[in-house]
């Protein structure tokens, strides 16, 4: 069984066929989903998805692209959000610079808080990080040293170095169809090397498809090409590494019941 540990099944490309998009990656063997919120408005229909479906869960957060509308979220709204039982983790959040689509100090602020609320209910941080390596990491070392806290950074593209700090600070790794792309030879490099206990798998769909599929909204489905490509790049069997996946995504989120 493979589980896709982050997936957008709200949005656009895959909520118009929800329930077709769930048989299909059934049927291929995937046997759980994390179906991700990045808004306030988002958390009611993300939930209430996971309350329909048996082995979809959810998550709550905000992601940094939306840091400025959320700039008064309280600590509470959020705390109060994880109660109840389908969500499993927090998220996604953290730092986004390439497109700058909020303040800087505001996407801090609140990665900090979810933070906060990971440490405080023991459920895990899922973390966005793109071209702000140097300040996630300052971060994430400083929120370490207050008192540890589950977390993970999703859809790593970042670098092989950045990769080894996070890992030290006892972080997973979720690998997306990204790995599957030809000009992604460090992030192969990085999925080769990623210990067995700090691996996971995810398709981020209904962005970024692997090979073969490019071009085509990306379903949780794809996750087993995802998982086959890494296979082959790590020397095993995809079975081992659906095994290993799904044992790291239930250690991680300790509160999803399968």
């Amino acid at each position: 069984m493979l589980i896709d540990s982050h997936c957008h099944l709200e949005y656009k490309g895959l909520v118009e066929d929800q329930s077709g998009v769930l048989s299909r990656a059934r049927e291929a063997g995937v046997g759980a989903f994390l179906n991700i919120s990045t808004k306030q408005c988002e958390w009611e229909q993300v939930v209430g998805t996971a309350t329909r479906e048996a082995d979809v869960f959810a998550s709550v957060g905000i992601h940094p692209h939306e840091a400025d509308g959320h700039e008064n979220l309280g600590r509470g709204v959020l705390l109060s959000a994880t109660e109840n039982p389908k969500v499993i983790g927090i998220g996604e959040t953290g730092l986004d610079y390439h497109y700058e689509h909020s303040n800087r100090d505001t996407q801090a602020k609140l990665f900090r808080m979810h933070i906060d609320v990971a440490r405080e209910t023991g459920l895990p941080v899922i973390i966005h990080t793109r071209d702000a390596e140097d300040d996630t990491y300052e971060i994430l070392a400083d929120e370490m040293a207050k008192g540890t806290f589950p977390a993970l950074i999703h859809c790593f593209t970042a670098s092989d170095s950045f990769g080894r700090k996070v890992l030290d600070l006892g972080l997973t790794i979720s690998i997306s169809g990204i790995v599957t792309f030809k000009n992604a030879k460090e992030l192969q490099e990085t999925a080769k090397g990623v210990p067995e206990d700090r691996l996971l798998v995810e398709t981020d769909s209904p962005f970024l498809a692997p090979v073969p599929h490019r071009g085509r909204p990306c379903e949780p489905a794809y996750v087993v090409d995802t998982a086959r490509f890494i296979s082959e790049l790590r020397g095993v069997e995809t079975p081992q590494l659906a095994d290993a996946t799904t044992r790291n995504f239930t250690k991680l989120f300790s509160k999803a019941v399968l």
